[in-house]
Parts: structure tokens; sequence; C-alpha cells
């Protein structure tokens, strides 16, 4: 016997059809709806609400075998074949994040075929995985924030089952895993929350119509989020999440869903005896995000820092255009790196407005911001998604690498990055509507034609071959230039392991040294100095100490006072006695 249930205030009847046969289901008065029915431990089910002739999945589906739109399953994970009992999780400070796209992950595009990759995120140095998102959307490819069953695991990349043996794999080799969900939207196609209940709100976002999360009967639909991250904790034993774009949850209520978020995972995660973390993604540049509960904040643990990359990215690859515009000098770079943010208070001309507060570096750990030199965004969101590789030399790329992996913030890495691949990532949908599949290929060129790129060159989403396209292409490792850029990552990051200075997460530990007009830059961490030449040429840095790791041989006198670094390089010197 099962209980089926679901909430369901809207509808005046609601049955559930089982395996091919419908079982009326008795109301109570808080709107959920249940029947108690025999049924097998894969059952097929579905909803029908009032006279309706269409069965509707069910909104907390752990399973979707053949797609968001048909039948759901009853599915329970096997908990005998967890080999991680003894897995006791991972703190987020002092360790190095590393995401991937399943789909593209891999020539398979599948759970099984990354687990076959991840000796090589062991050997290269990394601590978390962090998968983009992975619950079920309509198509057989996405980039997943076009999720819209929130609770499932998409079917092509190996469903649930699939995500249990990798994160397994995982924490067999000594890898967290977070994994990014997307709680501010829903996607467009098989969503179908709005007939079961009030889950939107009348506002919308850039994606689409905004959650209701403070509006009459707001409370389920809260509790159908934090219910979703607990689950990911709980039965895939998760251990962090990164919660997308939260800056468009508009919540008005006393105490924001992030912050009951964070009361909750921090009760669970006492009961598992092992970290559980919180990641937003957030345009605000706002520290209360990452602040306590005790001081005022919402208590998450870290939040993605977009303007450490704007102000590497600007200064190495001279690129102005669109938010870049505020971002490219030396000393903006200096700034940024000095104090976590570089929009913290200040005039932002991208928006036209005064922008973000600043961090309080007595008090907020610099780990507390996840920084990078990319992303799936910072790459897919060009027109043609192209990987930095495309138009940097390797000494840039390098350059790139070392102000984030010696830095005092929380390193991430998105796949390939190591290596320089030069696939590109492009934006891919497989919207099977034709209005749907017509209208994200326009909007795309309709949005980058706005910024004056040539819309013959954007590919379009719903091209299989763009798909195919972003696929990693893994015999590069062995060919160059890419297998010595691969062999200078696995170097920072063995250095950043091996010195704790690297990883010391204080702001006021850190200081800065630039030449505008001669384009190098300084950072001191201890007795570590990274000295980057962002020129072509050579130019003489007035610092010293031993080599310890370097892009191009830097040459140094007797006195080994200044260093002279060539063009495109960095080196890091240790000026210990």
């Amino acid at each position: 016997m099962h209980t089926f249930e679901v909430w369901a205030p809207i509808p005046d009847s609601v049955s559930v059809e089982v395996d091919g046969r419908r079982h009326d289901m008795t109301p109570s008065p808080d709107g959920w709806w249940r029947a108690d029915v025999n049924a097998s431990p894969d059952s097929r089910y579905a909803f029908v609400l009032d006279d309706s002739d269409t069965p509707l999945p069910d909104p907390r589906s752990p399973r979707q075998p053949d797609g968001v739109h048909s039948a759901s399953q009853l599915h329970t994970l096997d908990e005998s074949l967890w080999t991680d009992s003894r897995w006791t999780g991972r703190q987020l400070a002092g360790s190095v994040v590393y995401e991937l796209h399943v789909g593209t992950f891999t020539p398979e595009g599948t759970f099984a075929a990354a687990v076959d990759r991840l000796d090589h995120l062991v050997e290269l140095g990394v601590d978390f995985v962090e998968l983009m998102p992975v619950n079920g959307f309509n198509g057989t490819h996405n980039w997943g924030y076009d999720g819209v069953l929130w609770y499932t695991v998409h079917e092509g990349y190996g469903g649930p089952d699939g995500l249990q043996t990798l994160v397994d794999a995982c924490h067999a080799r000594g890898l967290g895993v977070v994994l990014d969900a997307v709680y501010n939207h829903l996607g467009p196609s098989g969503n179908y929350l709005d007939r079961y209940g009030p889950y939107l709100a009348q506002g919308a976002n850039t994606w689409g119509r905004s959650i209701n999360l403070d509006g009459p009967d707001s409370g389920e639909v809260r509790r159908y989020i934090i219910d979703n991250a607990l689950r990911w904790f709980r039965e895939f034993h998760i251990d962090a999440l990164r919660l997308d774009a939260v800056h468009a949850l508009v919540d008005h209520t006393a105490t924001h869903l992030l912050e009951d978020l964070a009361i909750e995972t921090r009760r669970l995660s006492a009961h598992l005896r092992r970290p559980l973390t919180l990641i937003a993604e957030s345009d605000l540049n706002d520290p209360r995000l990452i602040t306590s509960r005790s001081a005022g904040g919402c208590g998450l643990d870290a939040q993605w820092d977009d303007d450490v990359h704007h102000a590497i990215h600007a200064a190495v690859s001279g690129e102005r255009q669109g938010y870049y515009g505020d971002f490219g000098s030396m000393a903006c770079l200096a700034d940024t790196l000095r104090q976590g943010w570089f929009h913290a208070g200040t005039f932002s001309t991208f928006r036209g407005r005064t922008h973000g507060r600043p961090l309080d570096t007595r008090r907020t750990p610099a780990s507390s911001l996840v920084t990078y030199t990319c992303t799936h965004d910072q790459i897919g969101n060009r027109a043609i998604g192209d990987r930095p590789g495309t138009y940097l030399d390797s000494g840039q790329l390098a350059v790139k690498a070392a102000l984030v992996l010696c830095s005092p913030f929380t390193p991430m890495l998105f796949m390939g990055e190591e290596w320089g691949a030069s696939t590109p990532f492009q934006f891919f949908t497989s919207h099977p509507e034709p209005e749907l599949a017509r209208a994200t290929a326009e909007g795309r060129k309709a949005e980058f034609a706005e910024h004056g790129w040539s819309t013959d060159d954007v590919p379009d989403p719903q091209d299989p071959e763009t798909f195919e396209r972003s696929k990693l292409d893994w015999d590069e490792l062995v060919r160059e230039p890419h297998a010595r850029l691969l062999d200078c990552y696995r170097s920072l990051l063995r250095l950043r392991r091996e010195r704790a200075e690297l990883t010391d997460p204080w702001l006021e530990n850190l200081s800065v040294d630039y030449d505008e007009a001669e384009q190098w830059i300084v950072v001191h961490r201890g007795a570590l100095r990274i000295a980057c030449n962002l020129s072509a040429e050579p130019v003489t840095v007035p610092v010293g100490g031993s080599p310890v790791l370097w892009w191009e041989p830097p040459m140094q006198d007797e006195t080994a006072s200044a260093t002279v670094l060539p063009g495109h390089s960095f080196v890091v010197l240790d000026s210990s006695p």
C-alpha cells in the first residue's frame, strides 16, 4: 500500500491514476489530497485535476522515465548501493571547485561517462565537482535552467540512479559534490504547477513568471523549495547547493526564503554530521547574503563573485564591452582583489546607478566569495560561446589562472579551462514545440543584435550541432599547447595545497602593488609574491625572492631585489629567508 499525496488547492476534485486505474483522492483543509493505493515500487502514476482528460505528472515526482509531460514513476534509491558511509564531507574554505555540464563533459553526456573522468579531476587537484542543473526539463539536451520538475533527475543523463552512482564515485575519490539548483523560475515547457496551486506570482523576471514566495498560500510553495533542497542533501548525499540567481527571488517576508533554507540546512547538517554548504549566485554584491544570522544576515556560506572575473578578464583581454566598461585598469584589479568587489557602493556605468555594498573584510572571510576565470555564463553567454583560448594566448590564460588560484577567494574552474579547451560552450536547447523552438532562436539573435553582433554569427540553440560542438575534446590534453597549460594548472593547484599563505582567507593579510603604465601587478600573500605581467613586452618588477613556479622563466640580478618578467607571464616568488 502506498499513500499518494499532492498539494492542489485550486481544483475541486483530484484523482490519481496508478498503472492505468483511477482512484479518488480525499482532500484536507490545508489543500493536500491523499489516497492509499496498492502499488508496486515502480508504478507509473499521474494526477487528474477536476474533469481534465490529461493526467499530469507529480510536482514532487521522483522520476520521469518518459519526459516531463508524461506520467511519474515511484522510485526510491537503493540504500545498499552507497559505499560512502565513511564520507565526512568537505568544507568549502580552502577548497577548489570544478563546474561541469554533464551533457557536454564527455562524448556520451551521462553520469556514468563522467565517473570515468573523475580521476582526471583528482590528478588536477580540485576538491568539489559542481554539476550544472540535472533536474527534469523538456527535450533531450539543455543547459538545465529550463527545469520544470525540480525533484526529478534528467533521464538522458542516467536518471536518479545514475546521479547516485556519480555522487558515490566522487566521494570514493575524496571529491565533494555541488549541485546547481534553480528556484527563481520554471522552464517554458512542461510546467503544470499553476494548475495545482498558486506556485507563481504576478511579477516576472528575465526568465519567466516569478515564484510565489510571499503571497497567499506561499507557505507551501516555500516548503516545496526547501524540501527539494533537503532531498538533494539527504537522499542523494549532495554536499553543497549552488542557488541560481537569488536576486530574482522576490520575497518581502520578514524572514527571507534563503534564511529559512539556511536554518533548515544547518539543522540537517547537524543530524548528518557532515558539512552542508549553500552557495548563492547573486548580482547584488550584497554581503548580507553571506553574513551570519546572528549579525542580521541570511547565513549562507558563500556567493559567486563576478567582479573578480570582470576585473581579471578585462585587464588581461582588453575587452570593455557591456558590463566590462568599468573594469580593465590595474587600479581596478588591485581594488577588487583587496576588497572582494569593485562595485561596493560605487557608481556602475553599466547599470546607471550606485551598485553594491562594502564587504567587512575583518569579519567576512574571502573564502566566502567564489571566483573564477570562466563559468558557463561567462563563456556561453558570449554570442558564439567562444572560450578565452580562442582570442588569448596561453601566457594570458596562465596569468588569469595564477591570479585566481593564488587568491584568498574560493577558486572555481569551468570544465576544460585547465587545458585551454578549444571547443566552444554555446547556448543550446532542444524544445520539441516548433513555436517555442523558433522563439528561442529568434530571441537569442535579437539579444545579441542589440549589442552589435552580426546575427549570422549567433548559433541556433535548437540546432543539434550547437550542442555537439560544445562537447569537450579529451584528445586535446596530450597535445600542445594544451598539455603545457594543464601542467601549469596542476602546479598552481599543488602549490595552493602546499602553502598556507594561499588559502589564508583574510583580505587584511593581502596587499597589492601595480604599475598602470607597464601593466604589471604583484599580489603579496605572506612570504609569497605572485607577480604577473599583463603586457606583451618584458617588464622589471621591483620585488625579489626565489622563483618557485612560473609560466616563462624570469630573470634576476645577483641581489634578487627585482625580477624581469617576460611578456604575458607570471612567477610566484618566495621571500622566505
